[in-house]
Formats: structure tokens, sequence, C-alpha cells
């Protein structure tokens, strides 16, 4: 055996020796393994080391979304999109933008999944900015967004506008970073609560670009045709609407050939968009009489003023009302925010008499009372999280049965496991030092390395009862395991580290190289003292 090879052993000789002949001693340092990971544990709910579905990726694009009160018109939207670009080209890092004015820019992830591909009213605009390469800039462009939205914010508020920065996301498809779902039996009543839930967005720190599926209200103007008046003239209902669409749509009279155009010219009747737009001009349109005579269209009409219908959105056939945001500034995961929200929805006093109940990963299923669900990279990171739990839960009970199988005891598989949450001790500071977000990758490493530690607790205990079996004292037995195996347990962490350390420079699988890195070099020194110590503690009794 090469159990007297190099100095790092005989360092290690001297540490485990009097941890294996003194009992208090022994305890002493489980106790403070075990403080340490109570430690690494507390970096969570200090907010230290951020929970989070995927980090920011870093991207050469995003896109400004302009969204100016209903009923503006285009040359007003075209203004304001005009002065927001002359802003965004100060900003060094950016090499130009596009900007589109009453329709939607081309297709990307966002323009899909977030629907912006629908966009084409007169009071809707979109930027596309784009940033120099990565690798020739500074910032990152989650960094970048958040230079530029304070002062996007300052010119959009002068014209009543609301903007959204909408970055390109590593992660879920969903409608927003943050989503609150409204349903209930009453459409107005549903609008009300959305309106006390965007206030509660619009009061919580770190939540930005927030916004509602709610049209403002835009005033209709109806003309009821008096049917008495317009029986004795001998006109129809029919009559009367064909003439206002004409009027206001207009129609095709037939085509046109033209010696200098290859294809006929349809020739289009409709009224001049200025008078179309006056209401006294549209009044005064005149109606054609079977008689031959032309009647005004005031004389025929009463005129009643209204409200335009709203959009209604529905969700697996349920009637719902959006509120949006985003994360920003104080904080950047929306776990956080969430949390805080939650207590402020729960405090809300409904005249119904009840609370607002939320769900998080179900729908509700009926809509007799008003309810809320969160949606977006919420509900994704709970399912992520849970279903990762759960799987992480069953490698667990999976490598207990196979080392009981192979250990036949029922004890041994528990020391030989007892180091899995000690990788937490090396992950969760290592994330803190980063400034890392502990991620969905960070989970994966955080489960690939369990399998990685136990392989190292077997190789030591299986050592220790094959030199009992030798005749060897379970001291000197577990003493030496230790030393023996300590040259392939630690390249085994090297190896880890070594093929981990490629990874720590990508944006989104930053996590997983921290874990493994990390992970790998603490678990490693704390399995080398726990295992031994463990053992001994437990079968120097039955010795």
């Amino acid at each position: 055996h090469d159990s007297e090879g190099g100095k790092l052993v005989e360092y290690y000789k001297k540490i485990l020796t009097p941890l294996i002949e003194k009992r208090n001693t022994r305890l002493k340092t489980v106790g403070v393994i075990v403080g340490l990971l109570l430690l690494a544990l507390v970096l969570l709910p200090l907010r230290a080391v951020q929970v989070k579905m995927l980090p920011f990726d870093n991207k050469s694009e995003l896109q400004v979304i302009i969204d100016m009160p209903e009923g503006t018109t285009l040359e007003q939207t075209a203004m304001v999109t005009k002065e927001l670009g002359k802003y965004i080209q100060t900003v060094p890092d950016v090499v130009n933008y596009q900007s589109y004015t009453g329709t939607s820019s081309p297709y990307n992830f966002n323009g899909l999944v977030r629907h912006y591909f629908l966009r084409s009213g007169s009071n809707e605009a979109d930027i596309q900015v784009n940033f120099r390469s990565k690798h020739e800039r500074k910032l990152q462009s989650h960094d970048l967004a958040k230079k530029l939205r304070p002062e996007l914010k300052k010119i959009a508020e002068k014209y009543n506008a609301n903007i959204k920065i909408a970055e390109i996301p590593p992660g879920p498809p969903v409608l927003s970073t943050i989503v609150a779902e409204i349903y209930g039996p009453d459409e107005n009543r549903q609008i009300e609560i959305a309106k006390q839930v965007r206030d509660i967005f619009n009061g919580t720190k770190g939540v930005v670009d927030v916004d509602w599926y709610i049209e403002d209200d835009q005033t209709k103007i109806t003309f009821d045709v008096d049917k008495e008046k317009a029986a004795l003239n001998g006109i129809d209902t029919g009559t009367i609407a064909q003439s206002l669409k004409i009027a206001l749509g207009g129609v095709s009279a037939g085509l046109l050939h033209l010696k200098n155009e290859k294809e006929p010219v349809e020739i289009f009747v409709r009224m001049p968009i200025d008078q179309r737009a006056d209401l006294k001009n549209l009044q005064s349109i005149r109606i054609p009489s079977p008689t031959g005579d032309f009647i005004p269209l005031s004389e025929l009409v009463k005129q009643k003023q209204g409200i335009e219908d709203k959009t209604i959105y529905h969700k697996n056939l349920r009637r719902v009302t959006y509120v949006i945001g985003d994360v920003a500034k104080e904080i950047e995961s929306p776990v956080y925010a969430i949390l805080q929200m939650k207590d402020k929805v729960s405090k809300m006093k409904l005249p119904e008499g009840y609370e607002l109940k939320q769900y998080d990963a179900n729908q509700p299923e009926m809509e007799d009372k008003y309810s809320m669900k969160w949606d977006g990279e919420w509900h994704i990171t709970i399912e992520v999280f849970r279903d990762m739990g759960i799987a992480f839960a069953a490698v667990l009970v999976l490598i207990y049965v196979l080392v009981v199988a192979w250990f036949k005891n029922f004890i041994t598989p528990l020391i030989i496991m007892a180091p899995i949450p000690l990788t937490l001790v090396g992950i969760l500071p290592g994330h803190w030092l980063f400034g890392a977000f502990f991620t969905a990758t960070s989970m994966i490493g955080f489960i690939a390395l369990s399998g990685i530690i136990v392989r190292n607790s077997i190789l030591l205990v299986d050592f220790i009862q094959h030199e009992q079996n030798q005749g060897s004292s379970l001291k000197d037995a577990v003493i030496k395991s230790g030393a023996v195996r300590f040259r392939p347990i630690v390249l085994t962490a090297l190896a880890v580290v070594v093929g981990s350390f490629v990874m720590i420079f990508d944006p989104i699988f930053q996590g997983l190289a921290i874990a493994m890195m990390f992970g790998a070099v603490v678990a490693t020194i704390l399995t080398l003292i726990i295992v031994p110590v463990l053992y001994y503690e437990v079968f120097s009794k039955k010795e």
C-alpha cells in the first residue's frame, strides 16, 4: 500500500488519529461540521445567496415595448418613439436600433411567447436595440438594461406612455417574469381587484415595468336609427348602415385601366380622414330615399354615447385579468418580490368578506369566489425545484437500497450518505463568493455531486471492512483507510474541479460549475474526516 505517500497523508494521519482516540474531540468535530452546514444554509434566508430559476444571459440585444394611452394617434406614438431612440443612441455600448411604430418588430423568442407579434395599434410601438458583441463590452446585457430603464422611464412619463424593457430570456417561456392572474364571477369586480394588485406591484421595491391587460376607457358613439322617421322617408336600416360603412370604411367602386399600369387599378371611395373624424360631418351625410330625395343622417338617427368594450381574456376556459411586472434594481429574483407581495395581497380587504385566495402551481377550481394565481417565472421555478427535489429523494432511496444490498447492513449506508448534505457547505458559500444565483443548474450540480461523494465514502468503508477481515483492529483500519484512499479521493475531486472550470464563465451554467467545484473540494475534505469518525463512533461500541 502506498500509505506513506507524501506529506499530505502524514498531516492527514496527524489530524485523524486524535479524533479516533478521544471521544470528546470526535463529537466536537462532528458538532463543528454540522455547525458549518447550518451556517451555509443560513445564507439562503439571509438572501446572501438568492434562488432563481435561471440567471440572466448575456445577449447582444433587447426590446423596448411602448404602449401609449388608447386613442393616441400614430404620429404622436412615432414622436415619442423617436425621442426614446435619440436617448438610446447616446448609450456607449449600443451599436444601432430600429423602431417599429403601429406594428410589431420581426418575430423573436419574446415576440412569440409574449404575443408581441399581435401588436398593431396606432398607440403601440417597439424598439429593437442592438449592442456590441459581448466580447467587446464590459457590461452584461442585463446591466445595460438596468442602465437604460430609468432614463427611458423619465421620457415615457412625460407623454403618459408605459414602457417595458424586454430582455431575451434564457429561461422559461412565460408572459412576463411576474404574472398575477385574477379570477372571479364578475368582470367589473375582477378589474377592480386587478387594480388593487397592480398598486401592490407598483408599491413593491424592485418590481418594475408594471402593466395590466386592461385598455383605458374609450368613448364609443352609437348612431341608433329612429325607425319611425326612417319609415316615413321610406329608408330602411340597411341603407343607413351601408352609407355609413362607405363613408368610414370605404368601398371598391370598380377598376380603372391606365396606359402606364400593367394591372388594373382599384377605385376606392371613402370620405377624407379629416371629415370622417368629425362628428358633424358624419351627421351631414345624405342618405338616398326611394323618392329621389337625400335626407341628412342627423334626421334619421339618435346619437348615444358609451364606452368601448374591452378585450376579454380566457385561460383554460376561465375568464382572467392579467397584471404583469418584472424585477430589477433591489431584487433580481422574482421569488423574493412575490414573497413580499403575497403578504400584501393577503391583507387586502374585499367587500365580499373573505380573503383573496392565492394559488401557486394550480388554477382555481371554481370561479364562484375571487382568487388569484401567481404565474410567470414563479410557477416554473416551483415546478422545477419541486420535481428536482422529488428526483433527488428518489436517487437517495435508490443509493440507500443499493448500498444496503452490498454491505448487508442498515446503518453503514447512512454513514456513507452522511457527506451528501455536506456538499452544501461548499456549494452555498461558493455562490455567495461569486455573487451568483442558486439556479436550476446549481441544483443539477448538487444532485450530480451526491453520486461522486457517495463513491468516495464507499471507497473508505470498503477498505475499513477489508482491513478488519485481514485481522486489523477497527482503530488501525479506520486510520489506514483514509491514508491509503486519500490519493484516489483527492484526484477525483481535482478531476471534477478541472472538468467544471470550463463552465464557470458561462452565465447559464455558472451555477453548475460553482456547485461541482466548491462542493467537490469541501465535501471531499469533510468526507475524509466525517466518514472514518462516524464509522468508528458507531462500530467501536459493537467491537
